[in-house]
């Protein structure tokens, strides 16, 4: 089978999906190597690559489509798919070519989260109705539609109104990286190169308002007399991160957090925009800390889990499915549980070594096989 892929975000995008793009293909071309991948990409990347004897990458190469990246994205490359005979195409992220149910190829949609259908206070107005309409489009026109947890399967019918033998959950898994342990040297090498403290806890995420970095900034406020230890934050974000840096100066934790992606080494290190230095990061942290509001799926949860690192996230959403047995839940709405969740993972060692294990058997129900099995299995359901 000739399967085809928006490989936008596979190629460009740094955060989740991204990372969801990448592992997904890679994996598909490891054990289903019978196939051929064939990755639409709009422009060249220097930041990521995927290449393998069965992946094939497919940028525009006339005019207009080299001009108009966008249109050729989202219906010209019908056109590509018939030249390289493309039987299946994976919107890997809430979007398929508008028309394509009107050609002989067939269609699969992934969709992440439907986020701005909840919490549309969060995002500009337009972009809520452009989102809509297209995620709206791609459910209704595709073959299948992958959701990527209970959760968003649920809002899918919910809102769309889909029908639900239409959708199938699919989980995602993670970049195999985080599953390998790291050495006690690379870890400091690490260390030194992003000027790391002795200890800390993590956070990764975008700096928005739903995935409430504020929330642990309070719960650090809380333990300010009893645990000196830092949090180091990876991610970018605008409005809600200036909100969040005026609260840290007004309670005096500047020396508390630490925003990695800020700092000079950070931003000059394509391993550190690329992730490769991620893993070593994660296994010489003392927690993450995620205590979302609401996620499609929070892969930095999963990728704790593989890492062998306690995790803390919230009690509400798809979290539980992600973080399994091996979490400490939360209400989000609480920086005292946040805090008491903090508190048992420095205080308490047995309590952490059980995490450990747990979340560790959790992470093996997302391996990249089971989870590339079960994609490919839909692909089967519509070719």
């Amino acid at each position: 089978m000739n399967i085809g892929f928006d490989a936008k975000r596979a190629y460009h995008n740094g955060t989740g999906l991204g990372h969801y793009s990448r592992t997904l293909i890679r994996s598909l071309s490891e054990f289903w190597p019978d196939h051929q991948y064939y990755l639409f990409n709009p422009k060249a990347s220097s930041l990521f690559t995927l290449t393998a004897n069965n992946i094939h990458e497919i940028r525009p190469q006339h005019f207009p489509s080299t001009l108009f990246r966008s249109a050729w994205r989202s219906s010209w490359v019908k056109k590509d798919l018939e030249k390289y005979h493309i039987d299946l195409y994976h919107g890997l992220s809430h979007e398929i070519p508008v028309g394509i149910d009107k050609t002989g190829t067939r269609s699969v949609v992934t969709i992440h989260d439907l986020i701005h259908e909840r919490f549309p206070e969060q995002y500009n107005p337009i972009d809520v109705k452009i989102y809509s309409r297209k995620f709206r489009y791609a459910c209704q026109h595709a073959d299948k539609v992958i959701a990527i947890s209970e959760q968003t399967r649920k809002d899918i019918i919910e809102f769309y109104k889909i029908r639900e033998d239409k959708i199938v959950v699919c989980y995602q898994s993670c970049n195999p990286a985080f599953g390998k342990e790291i050495s006690e040297e690379e870890k400091k090498k690490i260390k030194t190169k992003y000027g790391l403290p002795g200890q800390f806890f993590l956070y990764v995420g975008s700096v928005i308002e739903r995935k409430n970095l504020l929330g642990i900034c309070k719960a650090i406020f809380l333990l300010r007399n009893e645990i000196n230890i830092p949090l180091v934050a990876i991610g970018e974000g605008g409005k809600y991160k200036q909100q969040v840096k005026d609260y840290i100066k007004q309670n005096g934790l500047e020396q508390k957090i630490i925003f990695l992606s800020e700092e000079p080494s950070a931003k000059s290190s394509e391993a550190f925009q690329s992730a490769i230095d991620f893993p070593a990061i994660y296994q010489s942290a003392i927690a993450m800390i995620y205590p979302s509001f609401f996620e499609g799926f929070g892969i930095p949860v999963l990728e704790a889990l593989w890492s062998r690192l306690p995790v803390i996230t919230s009690n509400v959403s798809c979290l539980p499915e992600a973080g399994g047995e091996g979490a400490y839940y939360v209400n989000p709405n609480s920086a005292e549980e946040i805090a008491e969740g903090m508190r048992s993972i420095y205080t308490d060692k047995d309590a952490v070594k059980m995490m450990k294990e747990k979340g560790w058997q959790h992470a093996q129900n997302f391996t990249q096989q089971k989870c590339a099995d079960s994609v490919m299995n839909v692909y089967k359901m519509v070719w």
